[in-house]
């Protein structure tokens, strides 16, 4: 009888199908990994028939030894402390302080609160003016923000006030 066989469930099916793709696919990298394991031969093409078959070279390049170690790159200390050798005079004072720049103390915390260069000027421009269909002009932002804020200091101050009012009578 047919109708005590059964059915297979389609989550397990599509299970062994995939089990079967990895091992395919692990079966494909092992022998790739083989292939590259092989010393090739440089393989130059023809210059005068560019579509021409490919030769192999007749001089064997030997292949990089893993004994080089990483390159170092010299660092001196001016990039380091932004532009000012270790001992250059003018940053200390006669005690070998440090001394204290007030201008540029004044410089990094205005820089710190005005907001980073666009890299696109006429873009911002465009977005201002309103002259990009669809989008509205940044006034016009602008002002709704503005006003949101407006009402909001307005609600806020008439809720103190009236907390403040409701306080002494209690």
């Amino acid at each position: 009888m047919g109708f005590s066989k059964k059915k297979l469930d389609p989550i397990s099916e599509k299970e062994r199908v995939l089990n079967a793709q990895i091992a395919a696919l692990e079966a494909e990298i092992k022998k790739l990994d083989s292939e590259a394991l092989k010393p090739s031969v440089p393989k130059y093409r023809s210059t005068a028939f560019p579509r021409g078959e490919t030769i192999a070279s007749p001089v064997e390049k030997a292949p990089p030894t893993a004994s080089a170690g990483p390159v170092f790159e010299e660092v001196s200390s001016a990039k380091i402390n932004g532009g000012h050798e270790a001992g250059s005079p003018e940053i200390y004072n006669d005690l070998g302080v440090r001394k204290y720049d007030l201008p540029a103390l004044w410089n990094r915390i205005r820089n710190h609160f005005r907001g980073p260069s666009t890299s696109n000027p006429r873009l911002v421009n465009y977005l201002a003016a309103g002259g990009v269909h669809g989008l509205r002009p940044l006034r016009y932002e602008k002002r709704i923000a503005r006003n949101r804020f407006i009402w909001l200091v307005v609600i806020v101050a008439a809720v103190l006030f009236g907390l403040f009012y409701m306080l002494p009578k209690h």
